[in-house]
């Protein structure tokens, strides 16, 4: 995403006609990691000369050839226009990856750009992952097959509203901290082993060597973070040392001369592209993005023209106007100029992967949807019925060099209808299925990552003395929602409910009197809503990072307890969380207070379940399930984490299903509702989106 849009967006610039609603309220498995010795940076600059000296030389294929010159972009000889869009795979499941891509080349693209978030690829420090939603190459294979060109980034930043820019949470651990984005030793010697495992596997897909990608992107959007040349210098030797000297390299950073000043690398082989609010005048940013590529080596290039925007919740959802979009792009086009849609498609942030911006400080936080709709013109479900896809459409028609392909149809959505959940227990009474080794034991409460749990919850426990009046409950620091509940060891009855403690707003919490013949037992229930993935405060740990004060005291002696809810991508087969939500919890709660109508038992955390029935295999349809009437959670279906609900405070109303997460036959969903639950226990399976829960109502964003 393009940095000075965002500043614009609140408000640094008048002259921006896009605007974005600002949120108050927000929403987001676990592992240790183990950390190797970390060489100096010498030693990972020896790694870079020795990658140069040995590098291989990989196999021409015929006269394939893309490069830069005259200010123009040279495909096997012919000039060649990018007219492109931003489609991430990691953001649709492998199954539709083919489909979305069909939708994006009727609309008329010829090429795809796509980030690399290495949190994905990498979950745990040497753990790699490439299969499923993360099989990279086989996105790349589907790209080359439907003869679309790509242009990859692979970071080791990439923003893209991804939780922590695409940053695996483990660097968060890493004691002494890294300086991301820097020359920091540690740093570069970390992105060197990532990229020594990724960048191989592009080297065969590389357009020279007979693959889809035409150019990789050197970090993103450097110049609105820092100035540290030697920094991006040093991406650059790595790169061509895997990827040779052929590939063309590139940049984006904001179209302004402070942000291409430091985000440029000053190079003759890293070409250096622009992005700026769509309905700026586009052609004198070009003009100035030729001051910062060497001559006859800038061809003008938008690489991300934005058709829409991101939505945090409790903001209105945000639209841009189809007919504006449509001509913001001809002004690019008309004159040769080249641009890349941001985005073509923008798909779902499933499980916890979704990111979050701040404001004026680190506790303006605003997360994520689940949805990564964007008002895109290939909707989050596949959709290309909307007037901006056909507006879109028209004007890249006039423009490409051979005829576009019909407009595929929708994919048929079904609603299933209602569906019947039962309680099957409690949270704190499922954590006692964990085995004590699940724990970690500190003097002062440790951030998540320190706890081994890089997503989701963590549950922090702590004892202390009745106090006559309750006392009064202070957490300067919590990262980012957490909620508070106490019991008395002596009595068997289930934790109160308190209150809750959020990140934006820490305000102080006074603990009821509590008569108690022993000490009382203290639960934090802290949730990681999505790491910052912009901006300066970046540097997002998640959890309790400060001291509990009760009565002014600090709180001593805590047990971080993981809850194990397993993230995208992840094998849910030894979750002994998600197998006591489906069964229940009975022999746990049998000798606790269970009453259904107390404000304690419905304020706190539960697992509800249910399922449904798909009897023929063709009836296996696209659907969405509508959390009307529910407070705020996460929700599973066939052990598919779908993501985050938060009805109470919307936007989003429903979350996107799939039809690969479905089956023919029983279909299982189980529900983490924090708050409060539906009044009936239901659900609804529809066909549609819905962006109106909330206080919030739909806005359209004038550009």
């Amino acid at each position: 995403m393009a940095p000075r849009s965002k500043r614009r967006g609140r408000g640094l610039k008048a002259t921006v006609l896009l605007t974005l609603a600002v949120s108050l309220m927000v929403l987001a498995a676990f592992f240790v990691p183990v950390f190797a010795h970390l060489p100096s940076l010498s030693s990972s600059s020896s790694f870079a000369s020795s990658l140069s000296r040995h590098r291989p030389t990989p196999g021409k294929v015929g006269h394939h050839k893309f490069k830069i010159s005259e200010d123009k972009f040279w495909k096997d000889g012919q000039h060649f226009q990018i007219i492109g869009g931003d489609l991430h795979y990691f953001r649709v499941l492998p199954e539709y990856w083919e489909d979305r891509l069909l939708r994006a080349k009727a609309l008329g693209l010829n090429t795809i750009q796509t980030y690399v978030p290495w949190n994905l690829h990498e979950p745990k420090p040497g753990k790699i992952v490439f299969e499923g939603i993360a099989d990279i190459e086989s996105f790349l294979k589907l790209c080359k097959k439907l003869d679309l060109l790509v242009m990859l980034r692979p970071g080791p930043y990439i923003c893209a509203e991804w939780d922590f820019g695409g940053f695996p949470a483990w660097l968060l651990a890493l004691d002494p901290a890294v300086k991301l984005r820097s020359s920091d030793p540690k740093f570069i010697q970390l992105v060197e082993s990532w990229w020594s495992v990724l960048l191989p596997k592009v080297a065969p897909h590389l357009y020279e060597n007979g693959g889809p990608v035409i150019m990789v992107q050197i970090e993103n959007e450097y110049g609105s973070f820092g100035e540290d040349k030697s920094y991006l210098s040093h991406l650059v030797r790595v790169a061509q040392g895997h990827l040779g000297n052929d590939v063309i390299l590139y940049t984006t950073d904001g179209g302004t001369l402070e942000t291409l000043r430091k985000g440029t690398i000053g190079r003759n082989d890293v070409f250096s592209a622009v992005d700026f609010p769509t309905g700026e005048e586009p052609w004198s940013v070009f003009r100035l993005q030729k001051q910062f590529n060497a001559p006859g080596k800038s061809p003008p290039l938008s690489s991300e023209f934005y058709t829409g925007w991101l939505t945090h919740w409790g903001e209105k959802i945000a639209t841009t106007g189809a007919d504006v979009t449509a001509a913001e792009l001809q002004k690019i086009l008309s004159r040769n100029g080249s641009a890349v849609l941001y985005m073509a498609h923008g798909g779902t942030n499933f499980g916890f992967y979704n990111g979050a911006n701040t404001g004026q400080d680190e506790f303006d936080y605003k997360p994520d949807l689940t949805s990564y709709d964007y008002d895109a013109p290939i909707s989050e479900s596949g959709d290309v019925n909307s007037e901006k896809y056909r507006a879109i459409r028209r004007v890249i028609e006039r423009y490409s060099a051979a005829s576009l392909p019909s407009i595929p149809h929708n994919k048929e959505k079904k609603g299933y209808g209602q569906i019947q959940l039962q309680r099957k227990g409690f949270l704190l009474d499922s954590l006692d299925q964990l085995d004590s080794s699940d724990a970690v034991e500190s003097e002062n409460p440790l951030s998540m990552e320190s706890a081994g749990q890089m997503f989701g919850f963590l549950l922090y426990v702590s004892d202390y003395g009745a106090v006559d009046d309750g006392g009064i409950l202070s957490i300067p620091k919590v990262h980012d929602r957490g909620q508070v509940f106490i019991s008395c060891r002596s009595q068997e009855r289930r934790p109160l409910y308190v209150g809750t403690v959020e990140r934006w707003s820490t305000q102080r919490l006074r603990l009821p009197i509590t008569k108690c013949d022993s000490s009382i037992t203290i639960y934090i229930l802290v949730e990681n809503l999505g790491r910052v993935n912009y901006g300066k405060y970046i540097f997002d740990p998640k959890g309790i990072l400060s001291p509990v004060y009760l009565n002014e005291r600090a709180l001593l002696g805590w047990k971080m307890v993981s809850v194990p809810l397993h993230n995208l991508n992840e094998s849910p087969n030894i979750n002994k969380i998600i197998q006591a939500g489906r069964s229940g919890f009975r022999k746990i709660s049998s000798g606790r207070n269970t009453d259904k109508n107390s404000e304690n038992v419905t304020r706190v955390p539960a697992f509800y379940t249910g399922s449904f029935f798909i009897d023929e295999a063709d009836q296996v349809k696209d659907s969405f399930i509508s959390f009307r009437g529910w407070g705020k959670g996460v929700a599973l279906i066939n052990d598919f984490n779908l993501g985050r609900f938060w009805p109470s405070v919307g936007p989003q109303c429903n979350l996107y299903v799939p039809a690969p997460v479905l089956r023919q036959g029983k279909n299982v969903v189980v529900i983490l509702e924090l708050e409060t639950p539906h009044p009936k226990l239901i659900l609804e399976s529809v066909d549609y989106p819905d962006f109106t829960c909330g206080s919030t109502r739909s806005s359209v964003h004038q550009l």
